[in-house]
């Protein structure tokens, strides 16, 4: 996307968003470029008169942002106690096979899935608990997983 682009794409955020916090605004960036480019964020640090490293700051602090390219599909596989105790970590290992992604990737290449680990998602009666963007999967096993993802290609 060309400078002028994104600075219309942020003057239309930043108009849209009027008087919210930063964080709000970031928000709505993270939601239209699905991350916080570094490019954009320089575009907004000088829209908003605010200093780069604060948004950086920001943007690096909170584990919902993100700066580097995310999917389409964000799959985030429970490791809690519940979840760990019912097998949890070999889900993970099965997502990382089923979507092709080294030990250090977390985003296909097609930018179609990011796969992470979570600590809890709040309903340990469904261990061992997926979720795919704002979809729950409980009771989830290997195979239940695979045919999962299909839903989501």
């Amino acid at each position: 996307m060309s400078a002028q682009k994104e600075a219309k794409v942020i003057d239309g955020i930043v108009k849209k968003s009027g008087d919210s916090s930063l964080i709000a605004i970031l928000q709505e960036v993270q939601s239209h470029y699905n991350h916080l480019p570094p490019q954009v964020l320089t575009l907004l640090s000088a829209k908003l008169e605010v200093p780069l490293s604060k948004l950086f700051s920001l943007a690096t602090f909170y584990k919902s942002f993100s700066l580097e390219p995310r999917g389409k599909h964000i799959v985030k596989v429970c490791l809690g106690t519940a979840c760990h105790v019912k097998s949890a970590e070999n889900l993970f290992d099965k997502a990382k096979r089923d979507l092709d992604l080294s030990a250090q990737e977390t985003t296909t290449k097609d930018l179609r899935f990011t796969l992470e680990k979570v600590r809890c998602l709040g309903c340990c009666s469904l261990a061992p608990v997926v979720c795919i963007n704002e979809d729950t999967y409980g009771s989830m096993t290997q195979e239940k997983l695979s045919a999962t993802f299909k839903k989501y290609r």
